[in-house]
């Protein structure tokens, strides 16, 4: 595998950085996760876009121009096999004269970094794509819309979900429900689509985005308002989004089944109108 740090390309077993980099000592950085198809990615400048906004966030200056990250990009999409992928960037506050100390250094070395991973094609094979999930509190920090590299709390209540022979947490917060530990999160109530609001519970994601602009283009009404978490059981269908799975059917939470226990007909709509916007987004006939 071919990665790039900090304006340089090399093996990934060749890939060095500090230990005292604040990446690794405070978390302090951000991320983004870009799905590409067909060796082309999807919605490239969104991904960029929220990226500049969570740099914003923490006062830190995008160490590459944009159009040299795209340049970059498209290297990396060459160099590891211009197929399904995702790449993972990111920029943290890198090396300070002084080594550990919690302010923001005046002086500073920034890190930049990416790397590409195989991910599967998209489905709307119903079997293939539907999943199960729990409820959990949402134990994370708050401000979530900040695509923070500090995923201590993603992880813990990510695995809480595998330990329990499911694939997601669905969290909750305050008596309302915010997202999934990796994902954004939709319910459909007579044929309707509801997600939570934006806002700094959860992470504007993009994959969110294209599904709510999907829906107004077939008719579909959508809310973005509080779901409360004490009837995300009785909804007929539940749904998570992101950018490496698109949309996913939830059929089953705590052992209760959703709907009639298998992906409900706007799932289908829509995951199908969703993977048809990707093949016309990353033809090489355009």
């Amino acid at each position: 595998m071919t990665i790039f740090l900090n304006g340089e390309w090399m093996p990934a077993q060749d890939a060095q950085i500090s230990v005292f980099d604040r990446g690794f000592l405070f978390a302090d950085g951000v991320y983004e996760v870009i799905p590409v198809y067909r060796g082309k990615p999807f919605h490239l400048q969104q991904h960029f876009t929220r990226l500049s906004r969570s740099l914003a966030a923490i006062d830190l200056d995008n160490p590459l121009e944009e159009n040299k990250w795209f340049d970059a990009i498209e290297k990396l999409i060459a160099e590891n096999g211009a197929g399904n992928m995702s790449i993972y960037l990111q920029i943290s506050r890198g090396v300070s004269s002084v080594p550990r100390d919690h302010q923001f250094p005046e002086v500073f070395t920034p890190t930049f970094f990416m790397a590409s991973h195989p991910i599967k094609p998209l489905t709307d094979n119903p079997d293939k794509a539907a999943i199960k999930a729990i409820l959990k509190d949402d134990i994370r920090w708050g401000r979530c819309d900040i695509k923070s590299v500090s995923m201590l709390g993603n992880a813990m209540l990510r695995q809480s979900a595998v330990s329990s022979g499911a694939q997601e947490a669905l969290l909750m917060r305050n008596g309302h429900m915010t997202e999934g530990a990796a994902s954004n999160l939709f319910i459909v109530q007579n044929g309707e689509i509801m997600t939570p609001p934006e806002g700094p519970e959860i992470l504007s994601g993009i994959t969110r985005a294209t599904v709510l602009s999907l829906a107004k283009e077939f008719g579909i009404q959508t809310h973005e308002a509080p779901l409360p978490a004490n009837t995300i059981t009785q909804a007929d269908e539940v749904w998570i989004s992101s950018s490496t799975k698109g949309i996913a059917p939830i059929i089953q939470i705590d052992d209760i089944p959703i709907g009639n226990g298998a992906p409900g007909p706007v799932w289908k709509k829509m995951q199908h109108a969703y993977m048809a916007l990707v093949t016309q987004m990353t033809s090489h006939d355009e």
